[in-house]
């Protein structure tokens, strides 16, 4: 790729770690449902003028992403944050919605994987299960839950969002928003209380981060990546896209004080190494392919 879209991948890598950092700062003052109404909200304003009527046939499968992207995916990452010691080990965690993504494309979609791909998937989820006996995370076991359940959703989203045709992203960011800000709208009212006291007792670093969630990591990260995808193959950006939880790790470290351990640094790398593995993968296969072509 030319270096301007490299540049531009580690603008996506350095801000989607950093909305780590975001989510940890949000959730000592919001409540999950509470910070995804707001992030929401702040997403809507600036994209409805770019919201646009998706084409016949789409609604079912926009619906079921935005769901599982905005609605379940999310909130579930913040709720984790909001309960973990750490960023480090919700960063790594996360990124097992490619492997989860590979084995769902399996059973649901029908797509061949091969041995080598499936041993890279095997090898992200023994690093996971390394992950899983640090100390820190043997100690909030219900993080990890949390996270993999996040992870999960991810995932699932991922794999039906490559069918979705004729959707802008800033239209597909706003749709997410219209789609599951009833859901977290009710959320927020079932399991949560004193949501206008915390609106009300809100310090700026708590509404910035907010605003750094829906502008820089929606807005800008995700239109950034929409806007490689378009000039590149998707297998061709992924790779690079590793970086991000390594970015994660060292913030966390430097940033939120987070201290992890052998295990952690090393089922974390595993598991990077596993999906930077299925990724290459996958740039080959469609390189091999366009040359049969």
């Amino acid at each position: 790729m030319p270096v301007r879209d490299l540049t531009l991948i580690l603008v996506i890598c350095v801000v989607w770690a950093g909305n780590f950092i975001a989510g940890a700062q949000g959730m000592k003052h919001f409540s999950p449902f509470l910070f995804m109404i707001l992030r929401f909200l702040v997403v809507l304003l600036i994209v409805v003028p770019f919201l646009r009527r998706p084409p016949a046939g789409q609604w079912g499968r926009l619906l079921a992403v935005c769901l599982f992207m905005g609605g379940f995916h999310f909130t579930l990452m913040f709720w984790a944050l909001s309960r973990s010691d750490d960023i480090s080990s919700v960063a790594i965690v996360q990124q097992t919605y490619i492997p989860m993504a590979v084995l769902l494309a399996m059973l649901l979609m029908a797509e061949r994987v091969g041995w080598k791909t499936l041993a890279a998937t095997g090898v992200a989820f023994v690093g996971v299960l390394i992950v899983g006996l640090d100390p820190i995370v043997l100690g909030q076991t219900d993080v990890l839950l949390i996270t993999l359940a996040s992870a999960l959703f991810q995932a699932l989203g991922s794999i039906y969002q490559r069918g979705i045709r004729g959707v802008s992203v800033l239209s597909f960011q706003g749709w997410t928003a219209v789609i599951a800000l009833p859901m977290l709208l009710a959320a927020t009212l079932l399991v949560e209380d004193k949501q206008f006291e915390v609106i009300r007792t809100a310090e700026w670093e708590h509404w910035a981060s907010v605003a750094y969630s829906a502008v820089m990591a929606s807005l800008i990260g995700h239109g950034l990546f929409f806007y490689l995808v378009q000039r590149n193959p998707v297998t061709t950006v992924m790779p690079y896209l590793q970086l991000t939880p390594v970015l994660a790790v060292i913030f966390g470290v430097l940033i939120w004080g987070d201290r992890p351990g052998w295990r952690l640094l090393i089922g974390g790398s595993l598991v990077i190494l596993g999906i930077l593995f299925i990724t290459l993968r996958a740039r080959d296969k469609t390189r091999l392919a366009s040359v049969q072509d």
